[in-house]
């Protein structure tokens, strides 16, 4: 195994047991001595890749918010129209965010580790721009019509998370199942007459 290689494998194995534990733990009650003792490296080696304990976090965050970028792209992508495809995303966005690891990193312990503004830029990259996105589309192919997307894409992407974190910390038998029919109504309710 080559230098690069090795470092490489270390970042991954860093990254790894850092998810692990934030998600088990949440942020607050994982110490940098936990995370190099669960990873098997030293403190040096942690600090050769990362600043510190945040910044090990905003590496973790991304690769949350990439899987479920992911997801959404694979949930759209196996639907048939333009329309299918937009709320397939979301639903798929609604259900990944529900599960208790995502739901912790992405939505409980992403604001308030890295602070609104920073958690905001990120989410914008990973998931907002996308959901702008396919707003944009669907109002020029006249499926909605047209109103400023800006405020609508803040809207959906606000429903959304909070129904995810809902579902995460109180869903019950039937919640999911309800919620996701309960966020295809306030999708439809878009759609041009």
């Amino acid at each position: 195994m080559t230098r690069a290689e090795q470092r490489e494998r270390t970042r991954q194995t860093l990254v790894a047991e850092s998810r692990r534990l934030f998600a088990a733990k949440g942020y607050a009650a994982v110490s940098l001595t936990e995370i190099v003792r669960e990873s098997g490296v030293t403190k040096g080696a942690l600090y050769h890749h990362f600043d510190g304990k945040t910044d090990l976090f905003r590496a973790v965050l991304e690769q949350v918010q990439q899987e479920v970028a992911t997801r959404v792209a694979a949930a759209a992508e196996a639907a048939g129209d333009p329309w299918s495809r937009f709320k397939a995303g979301c639903a798929a966005f609604v259900t990944a965010g529900a599960d208790p690891e995502i739901q912790r990193i992405m939505l409980i312990d992403g604001p308030a580790v890295l602070g609104w503004n920073d958690w905001r830029a990120m989410d914008e990259d990973a998931s907002a721009k996308h959901l702008a996105e396919a707003l944009t589309d669907l109002v020029k192919n006249g499926t909605i019509p047209d109103r400023p997307v800006a405020p609508l894409t803040r809207l959906l992407s606000g429903a959304m998370n909070e129904a995810a974190l809902w579902l995460a910390q109180t869903a019950g038998p039937g919640d999911v199942t309800a919620t996701l029919e309960a966020l295809s109504r306030l999708l439809e309710s878009l759609r041009a007459p």
